[in-house]
């Protein structure tokens, strides 16, 4: 066998600076994923002439709404600058789903669990529990909605209809960027914005993904080809993650509880697992 090319193409794969960009989103948006922290991440990745294409590397339930359309936003401006990648490989649900709708292409784990296109609003009522605790709470307000979604009364049928309302402008927000990202007509959007997950070979089916990949090599593959580079050569971006949060210790890297680890057990929650 000759070898006459090998030192040359060594050469080349050790001088040639362009790379494809990893940026992790795993975990809650707003919860385990810091916002802030993944939005400075996409804007290197975008300024930054030596990465040339991004992978998504995507394993979230969803979050908050709005964080979730900034991430979406970020990730659509992105693309519009390099090839975008996003790879589903264990959840792509709701508004991590609709964070992947930003990028040039996205790509599914075969039994990834993708879609949860929906809005959902949730809140607890403490009244009865208050009542029993012999608690009652004063208040004293500008408005008739300044305490939409208290705990502590009853909803009126007011608060009821303020809420649908502003579910369905999210909702609406939500389904106009998964129907501009997939081409879809009403009919093929209303077929899959119920709020379901399928499997990643059944989303290929309805055309909620382009293709399926088994690893990160089939999907970095996918990102180097359409970047037109010759080698895969990687930079991860994002928060380093620490040792606990390699090793999957629950709420690793969430700080000191708080907000952050309630979004992240909510989130979790409401997400649909499959058990083997």
């Amino acid at each position: 066998m000759s070898s006459d090319g090998a030192l040359p193409d060594l050469l080349s794969r050790i001088t040639d600076r362009r790379r494809i960009a990893i940026v992790p989103v795993h975990g809650v948006i707003g919860g385990a994923v810091r916002t802030e922290a993944l939005l400075r991440a996409l804007g290197l990745a975008r300024k930054s002439r030596a990465v040339h294409g991004v992978l998504l590397d995507i394993d979230s339930p969803g979050g908050a709404a709005i964080p979730s359309e900034a991430l979406h936003v970020a990730t659509k401006r992105l693309a519009a600058a390099k090839p975008v990648v996003a790879w589903i490989r264990g959840t792509g649900a709701s508004g991590a789903y609709f964070v992947a709708c930003g990028a040039t292409r996205i790509l599914s784990f075969p039994s990834a669990l993708v879609g949860s296109i929906g809005v959902i609003s949730v809140r607890p009522v403490a009244v009865e529990a208050l009542r029993r605790l012999g608690t009652r709470v004063a208040v004293t307000k500008t408005g008739p909605f300044k305490d939409l979604g208290a705990p502590w009364r009853e909803p009126t049928d007011e608060d009821v209809a303020k809420e649908r309302e502003l579910v369905d402008a999210i909702f609406r927000r939500f389904t106009a960027g998964v129907k501009t990202a997939r081409g879809f007509d009403d009919p093929a959007l209303a077929r899959v914005a119920t709020g379901e997950v399928w499997l990643g070979t059944q989303a290929l089916d309805l055309r909620l993904v382009d293709g399926l990949a088994d690893d990160e090599e089939a999907a970095l593959e996918v990102a180097r080809d359409l970047a037109g580079l010759p080698h895969v050569h990687t930079v991860r971006l994002g928060p380093r993650r620490t040792m606990l949060q390699r090793l999957g210790v629950p709420g690793a890297g969430l700080g000191p509880p708080g907000a952050r680890w309630i979004a992240e057990l909510e989130g979790w929650l409401t997400a649909p697992r499959l058990r083997a």
